[in-house]
């Protein structure tokens, strides 16, 4: 085994733990992909809390660790935790023949992760705003069959069907059309900022009874053009326990509600009625 084969398999082994997902594929794909691939040419800048780290050289051996590499640092964007992103696919446990959409794809990393545990079968289409890192995304993706990558707006044109959306941006609150995308069964993560000072990570899931959602731990992403207008008056522990997500098109907000945001709130009560305390 090389020494960088033997460093991917390493990290692999890494995320799959901190994932703590019971599918054994995760480590595979985290293994199979390689990272460097998506970052461009080294050394690479590495983000260290509010400092920044120089990699020793191009050896992509030094990048195979739970770093945040930066892709554009004058925008403050980076390749995201990898340990993060292994938890949040293993929440979402993408299965073969699923459709994906991917919201924020940046350099298309997490998006050739998540191509690869829906094969055979899945498809992932992949949004990216930012236009140098969407033409980066849709060269990078070229070697993986079922995946489109388009330069364009998730908020503004509406998502395809989906029985996962992952969201790498922050935002206020879902856009109605994004949870209408949802199939049923369907899954969406997203980093939920209805605050400037609230961060929490969010799992939605559609069942026949309406849409469950759980903040499961805090998350910071940068804010998603068109749909991050933060209020100041949402209160943390309010927000947390928030259980399900309404369109106020179908019910109007009632003494239940944690957070009203445009055309969706949440309420404290959850799928089975009963309200989180």
């Amino acid at each position: 085994m090389t020494r960088i084969a033997e460093a991917r398999k390493f990290y692999a082994r890494l995320m799959a733990a901190n994932a703590g997902s019971a599918d054994p594929r995760l480590e595979d794909v985290f293994a199979a992909v390689p990272r460097e691939a998506f970052l461009g040419p080294g050394p690479w800048t590495v983000v260290a809390g509010n400092g920044k780290v120089e990699t020793p050289s191009a050896d992509p051996v030094h990048i195979y660790q739970n770093v945040l590499v930066s892709l554009d640092a004058e925008k403050g964007i980076n390749n995201g935790e990898p340990f993060l992103h292994a938890m949040w696919i293993g929440k979402v446990a993408p299965k073969p023949g699923e459709a994906v959409t991917h919201v924020g794809a940046g350099t298309g990393y997490y998006t050739a992760l998540l191509a690869k545990l829906v094969s055979p079968g899945g498809a992932v289409t992949a949004f990216e705003l930012d236009s140098s890192l969407a033409e980066r995304a849709i060269k990078n993706l070229e070697a993986y069959g079922n995946v489109t990558a388009i330069h364009g707006d998730a908020v503004v044109g509406g998502l395809p069907p989906s029985d996962i959306i992952y969201v790498n941006a922050g935002v206020a609150a879902p856009p109605a059309e994004w949870l209408k995308a949802l199939k049923p069964g369907g899954r969406m993560v997203f980093p939920w900022r209805p605050a400037e000072r609230i961060g929490l990570a969010v799992m939605v899931t559609r069942t026949d009874k309406g849409f469950a959602c759980d903040p499961f731990m805090r998350s910071w992403f940068i804010p998603c053009i068109g749909a991050s207008a933060a209020s100041t008056k949402i209160d943390r522990d309010k927000a947390a326990r928030s259980r399900k997500i309404w369109l106020t098109a179908d019910k109007a907000p009632d003494r239940t509600a944690t957070a009203v945001i445009g055309d969706v709130w949440f309420s404290s009560q959850s799928i089975g009625g009963r309200r989180s305390q």
